[in-house]
């Protein structure tokens, strides 16, 4: 019988992940992240699977192990971390009075066995027109600089959020109901 392994240190996935009532224990793995394609849905997916390959190392037999990463993509480009405030600006900028994607991708995999699920999940998120001032007062919460996309749904970005279409876990960063559909096939092996 083996445990369930979340190979990310992602405050917000641990929140989601304990949503499942499932113990789980937290194992970041330290890998290269590394994508060979513009296609957010399919980027993701690597990710992902680079992320719980890299975790498997510290896992043993029989072990569980999740790994997911989130894009924010608009006009199907991947929007990264930004990695200043005035990145941030351009982003947010770019993102106001738009539509665009977040891309979940997840990754399980049963250590020691060939057994492997991956797949993404899409949110389309509708955001109000903000005026430069309202980004830069966002900014100024540090909530953008670690979010991809520049912003968190979940925290003072939420009152420019017109609507989404999709999965509102997926957006934070980890598509919980479906995720929960695929360990459910793997039920017996974790303690």
């Amino acid at each position: 019988m083996g445990k369930l392994i979340l190979a990310s240190a992602s405050p917000r996935r641990r929140e989601l992940l304990a949503l499942t009532g499932l113990p789980f224990e937290v194992r970041p793995g330290n890998g290269e992240e590394i994508i060979h394609t513009d296609d957010p849905a399919e980027a993701v997916k690597e990710l992902s699977f680079q992320k719980a390959s890299a975790a498997c190392g510290l896992a043993s037999d029989g072990d569980l192990v999740i790994g997911a990463d989130t894009v924010v993509a608009l006009d199907g480009t991947i929007m990264g971390k930004p990695k200043d405030e005035e990145e941030a600006f351009s982003m947010l900028e770019r993102l106001q009075g738009r539509e665009h994607g977040v891309y979940t991708g997840v990754t399980v995999i049963k250590k020691g066995t060939e057994e492997c699920v991956t797949f993404s999940e899409r949110t389309a998120v509708h955001v109000l027109p903000m005026t430069s001032e309202e980004i830069w007062d966002y900014i100024k919460t540090g909530e953008p600089m670690d979010k991809a996309g520049a912003y968190g749904i979940q925290g003072r970005f939420a009152v420019y959020v017109e609507r989404i279409e999709g999965d509102y876990q997926n957006v934070v960063g980890l598509p919980v109901a479906r995720l929960y559909g695929v360990l459910k096939k793997f039920r017996e092996e974790i303690v």
